[in-house]
């Protein structure tokens, strides 16, 4: 990756956060201070957008920082079982990808009900042939009942394409309380992505912007004091024809379970 390229991003990342930055900094007491969450995720597949990235069991640990709408995390896939990933056979317990994100989410000042969200991820493929590459996002949603959000995120390394998404999603906070810091929740959540000309022939070989894929997904997520764990299972299949011929498995159902701890 060109270095000078990267950094580019990151100084208009940076220059469209700075205005609102040093206006989060003059409500630092009312916003809060420094919130850090850990993750350990199960799944029986690694899907990513539809694809099925690695058809076995995985681990995925992360670890996130947020600061007053500022978020920095990092991810990794590990696979738990011997697989090939990418045509490479890969042993159980190696890394196969980690990924680090910054993320600056809010509301649109004299709007509520509208939030948005601008961040850049860097994708780092480990112990497979692939080049690491890098993407910037931005995004809305509204801050209603089915919380519609469309999100776009450009490749501006490796694919130079964009992949557009769409989802919707409703939570049920406490669907049953056993006492107050002990409860289970409901989430159930749908996606479409559409991919560009660029993106589409990067990730598959298809010359053609399409429709890629449509994601089903619900969770029961139970909190026992300040852990959640959250048993899931979700649902994808590749829509365009093209598409779907350019994959080895386009109609994929998983499940597993995660673990989230704040403080």
């Amino acid at each position: 990756m060109e270095r000078r390229k990267v950094l580019w991003w990151v100084a208009i990342l940076l220059g469209v956060m700075a205005p609102v930055w040093a206006e989060e900094e003059d409500n630092a007491a009312k916003d809060g201070g420094v919130e850090v969450g850990v993750t350990a995720d199960f799944f029986s597949k690694y899907i990513w957008r539809g694809q099925n990235v690695v058809d076995n069991w995985v681990f995925q640990p992360g670890v996130n920082v947020g600061y007053q709408g500022f978020t920095a995390s990092i991810w990794s896939s590990m696979n738990m079982k011997d697989q090939r990933v990418g045509g490479v056979p890969i042993e159980a317990g190696n890394l196969t990808e980690t990924d680090l994100a910054l993320d600056y989410s809010n509301n649109v000042p004299g709007a509520e009900k509208i939030g948005f969200s601008v961040g850049a991820i860097y994708y780092d493929y480990l112990n497979i042939h692939l080049h690491p590459t890098a993407e910037a996002y931005a995004g809305f949603n509204l801050d209603i009942p089915s919380a519609p959000t469309i999100r776009w995120y450009y490749d501006f390394d490796e694919a130079d394409g964009s992949y557009v998404q769409f989802s919707v999603g409703h939570t049920i906070e406490k669907l049953h309380e056993w006492r107050e810091d002990c409860y289970c929740g409901l989430q159930v959540g749908a996606s479409l992505g559409m991919g560009t000309r660029k993106y589409n022939d990067f990730y598959f070989g298809v010359d053609q912007t399409a429709l890629n894929d449509f994601t089903l997904t619900a969770g029961l997520p139970f909190c026992i004091g300040k852990v959640t764990v959250r048993p899931s299972l979700g649902y994808s299949t590749m829509l365009s024809d093209e598409v779907r011929a350019a994959t080895d498995k386009s109609d994929n159902l998983w499940g597993g379970v995660g673990l989230v701890y704040s403080f």
